[in-house]
Parts: structure tokens; sequence; C-alpha cells
């Protein structure tokens, strides 16, 4: 049966200086990233999960063993992670998506706003999410690594952006400054790729 493996991260690990500083890249990546595809490994290992596929363990996560739950989902959050950021991005989206944004949230700046208080405000470690779901945006936010496709989700849907705000994604250049990691995550959003991911979740 195939394994799990830890994807190769789209880009150097300077390469979102000076938003997200390379060290945390590094350890983000290797250590924590890597750790969570080890460990999900471990508890599937010769188990009828073996053969399922990652949205398949989620989609059904209840049935499965805790490890399962944490470890698959820190392994499907940060996998979206890394492609939802990249070096020269940021600005605004355009199309499709800039258009449904501004009729669901009013505009840009709102869903901005809406977003960033919802990684503001998420309590301990977790994630904020803007995903599709029933055809509209909805913005959301889980603990630990919990995330929307979940069956145990309050709010199911298929994210398009997640946003880490565990503490290991931005505690050795922000300390317990997570608004100001917030804001500037904004400065390497990579909107074609959540443009892409939109289109196919519609």
């Amino acid at each position: 049966m195939s394994k799990f493996e830890l994807p190769a991260l789209p880009y150097d690990f300077d390469a979102l200086e000076p938003y997200i500083d390379a060290r945390t890249m590094e350890i983000h990546h290797g250590k924590h990233h890597g750790g969570y595809v080890a460990k999900l490994n471990a508890a599937i290992e010769g188990t009828d999960m073996e053969g399922l596929s990652l949205e398949e363990l989620l989609q059904n996560v209840s049935k499965y063993p805790v490890a399962v739950r944490n470890n698959g989902g820190g392994h499907f959050n940060h996998s979206l992670f890394w492609t939802v950021m990249g070096p020269g991005k940021g600005g605004e989206p355009t199309g499709e998506l800039a258009d449904k944004i501004n009729s669901v949230f009013g505009s840009f700046a709102e869903f901005k706003d809406k977003f960033s208080n919802a990684a503001a405000t998420r309590f301990g470690s977790g994630w904020a999410w803007l995903l599709v779901t029933n055809d509209t945006l909805v913005i959301t936010s889980t603990p630990n690594q919990d995330n929307p496709i979940m069956d145990i989700a309050e709010v199911k849907g298929t994210p398009i952006l997640g946003l880490d705000v565990w503490e290991h994604a931005y505690y050795l250049k922000y300390q317990n400054r997570r608004p100001e990691y917030i804001s500037n995550f904004w400065n390497v959003v990579n909107w074609d790729e959540v443009a892409r991911r939109f289109k196919e979740a519609m």
C-alpha cells in the first residue's frame, strides 16, 4: 500500500521573507508537517485504513482513531497551506473569485477583516478557512488540526484558503503578536491557486 508522503515545498524556505522567516518554514515543513505524515502512516499501518485516500479518511474521521484525526488533519491542512502562499504574491483576487467574494462579503476589505478576525479569535491552536459550501463562500475556523472536510466539522465544505494559527507557525518571528502575522499573511497569498481551488469546488 502506498504510504502518505511529505510534499515538497513549492518554493525555497526563504521565499516568503520578510513576512514568514526561513527558519520557521524549515521547521514547520520538515519537522511539524513531516511529523504528521510519519504519525499518520504509523496509525494506519496494517489496518483496513491503509488503502484509503486522505480525503476518505477525513470524511469519515469519526470512525477512526484520534491519531488519524490529528495527523491526517495536519497532513491535509499543511499540504493546502503551502500551496496557497507564494513569493511575490498577495494583492487581491480577480475574476470569478473576486466577484463571489464581493457578492458574499460586500467587498474584499470586508472579507479580509472577517477572515483575519476568525484567525485572530481562534482560541489556542487551530486554523481559519475560506470554504465553498452549497455554491457560496463561508469563513470559519477549526481547533487543532481539524478541517471542514471532516464529518465532525461544525461547518462543512471544501477549503480553498487556510491560515495556520498554531504558535509554531509564527512564534519565532512574531512571538505573541498573532495579529501582525495574520496581517502579513495577506502579502503572500497565492490568489491564482485559491481561484483554481474555487473553480474546482464550484
